[in-house]
């Protein structure tokens, strides 16, 4: 087998060990390096236009997670036995439209565009936003395109997790406004500019989950 098989056979036993786990063994503890490497996949994630509209909280404070487990249904069993979790928070329209001060500050600083550039690469993100994707209907659009982005870094996040042998769970299960207020409370949401995207838990498998299923090939792709 060459080494391009056996990467991609190691690949795709990952996704195959990938399941969302409900419990997870609270005496294993994920090593601080391993939740380095899954938190850095993250930052590398692509975002559309480059943006990186997100932002990634570590909860480790027992009383935010006691506070979050009575608002957060889907999460009954993996907040109390996670290794950690995490609430992934997305930029609101407050950063993300075209003429905010967190686009020119990143296109600046993050991504080194000239400053003679930058009323035209505004001028660019205004057709796609307006026109293009209609992303600026309301704060809802925009913000729910902050959130797409947001699902890519968790998608790589639990791909990389898998391939070392780590465990996790994507949550969705969560009163949302209950869980903004409270953020808000902590002081997490930056006066608006963030808001929750989703949250995810990692660690270790409490029991052998059923054999993964899936739709055939056939049924999910089409060649055209």
């Amino acid at each position: 087998m060459d080494s391009n098989t056996m990467k991609k056979e190691q690949i795709l036993e990952a996704f195959r060990f990938r399941h969302a786990t409900k419990q997870f063994d609270p005496q294993k503890k994920i090593s601080d390096d391993d939740f380095s490497f899954i938190l850095e996949t993250g930052r590398l994630s692509p975002s559309s236009i480059g943006l990186e509209p997100w932002k990634f909280l570590v909860i480790e404070n027992q009383e935010l997670k006691d506070k979050l487990q009575s608002i957060s249904w889907g999460a009954q069993g993996q907040l109390p036995t996670a290794s950690h979790f995490v609430i992934i928070l997305a930029r609101t329209i407050k950063d993300v439209k075209y003429d905010s001060d967190y686009i020119k500050d990143h296109m600046v600083r993050i991504k080194k565009f000239p400053e003679e550039l930058i009323g035209k690469i505004q001028d660019r993100y205004k057709t796609f936003q307006e026109s293009d994707f209609n992303i600026l209907d309301n704060e809802r659009t925009t913000f729910d395109w902050s959130c797409k982005q947001c699902y890519i870094a968790l998608g790589n996040m639990m791909t990389s997790a898998a391939q070392i042998g780590i465990d996790s769970c994507p949550v969705e299960g969560f009163d949302y406004d209950a869980v903004s207020a409270l953020l808000e409370e902590y002081d997490l949401l930056e006066d608006g500019h963030l808001n929750v995207a989703v949250m995810v838990a990692f660690g270790y498998r409490a029991d052998e989950p059923r054999p993964k299923t899936r739709k055939p090939i056939e049924e999910v792709v089409k060649w055209v």
